[in-house]
């Protein structure tokens, strides 16, 4: 197994690729993905891009009261973080041995996933990975998609974002100033997690903002060309039927870097600015979106930041 031995070296795992050389990733449509296990017989995903390391030096200690599966807290590197043991919340039993914590960073939080064992890490085609919606039972609402490895093995990707919102309750969305004349804006937003469209569509209502929105960047891109085209036979500025494309960075068939490519090679949606909305905060992140146009970042679940870039967007003329 191709793990570190230690916390002082994360490298065996090539999680400490430069800034540089992730970000060439930009436009591929392709994500590495840290292949792990938790015990039972499936093997687990996760994107490279959310791990900052993986340690087997695991000191826990245990506090009382603690949210379900969560078996203590740990410091690493000046990060006091709790410690999720992922079989245990997933109800997949109690392992022998569950000894590697890869330290997870989501939406600028810090969160350690206890877990059996991690293999290797491997790149993936975002058009080959599909919703897990309907093709896994149980946890299913943990798991954000499904891959398959060229030997045949499935490959569960888990959903970071639900995971953090199940076990330590979704983010509260705060008071949110309204948009002049925001019954007349639109948003058209890509996520294909559905506790961050929830969120989105939140502060949107909350905004007085009109919304529409799909689940992965395939069906995205459909949407906008649909509306463009509409736009086009009728007559009308596409500008005055959208005014804002919200994309998430990760998503199955199409991510929001090839979709943001797409929108910004055509002219058709010139001035409808891209903003990413995104838990990856990583600084090779926010690279690979500039190198494909992104016009602003927002991290998740952010509701202030989010509206706070939004609202110029949705005022100026």
């Amino acid at each position: 197994m191709a793990f570190a031995e230690s916390h002082e070296n994360n490298e065996d795992v090539g999680l400490n690729d430069k800034t540089e050389a992730k970000s060439s990733l930009a436009g591929s449509n392709k994500m590495e993905m840290l292949l792990f296990s938790i015990g039972s017989n499936e093997v687990f995903g996760i994107n490279v891009f959310k791990v900052k390391e993986v340690t087997r030096n695991i000191r826990i200690t245990k506090t009382p009261n603690m949210p379900h599966g969560v078996d203590g807290i740990v410091s690493l590197r000046g990060h006091v973080m709790p410690a999720l043991n992922l079989s245990r919340f997933m109800g997949l039993g109690e392992p022998t041995e569950q000894h590697v914590m890869m330290v997870a960073e989501y939406s600028r939080h810090v969160l350690g996933f206890l877990v059996r064992d991690v293999d290797r890490i491997i790149r993936v085609d975002w058009n080959k990975v599909r919703a897990a919606e309907g093709m896994v039972s149980g946890n299913s609402h943990l798991i954000t998609s499904i891959t398959e490895l060229d030997n045949g093995t499935l490959v569960s990707i888990l959903d970071v974002e639900q995971v953090m919102a199940t076990a330590f309750g979704e983010a509260v969305v705060g008071a949110v100033e309204k948009v002049e004349d925001g019954h007349i804006k639109t948003v058209l937003f890509v996520d294909d997690s559905a506790v961050a469209r929830k969120k989105i569509a939140e502060v949107l209502d909350k905004m007085g903002v009109k919304h529409a929105q799909a689940t992965n960047g395939l069906e995205g891109w459909q949407r906008l060309k649909g509306l463009a085209d509409t736009a086009h036979n009728q007559g009308v500025d596409l500008h005055d039927q959208i005014q804002v494309i919200l994309v998430d960075a990760e998503m199955p068939e199409m991510d929001g870097y090839v979709l943001t490519q797409h929108i910004k090679a055509d002219r058709r949606f010139d001035n409808i600015p891209v903003v990413m909305h995104s838990s990856l905060s990583s600084e090779a992140n926010r690279s690979m979106g500039k190198r494909v146009g992104v016009d602003y970042y927002v991290p998740k679940f952010d509701s202030a930041m989010l509206s706070e870039t939004l609202r110029p967007l949705l005022t100026s003329k």
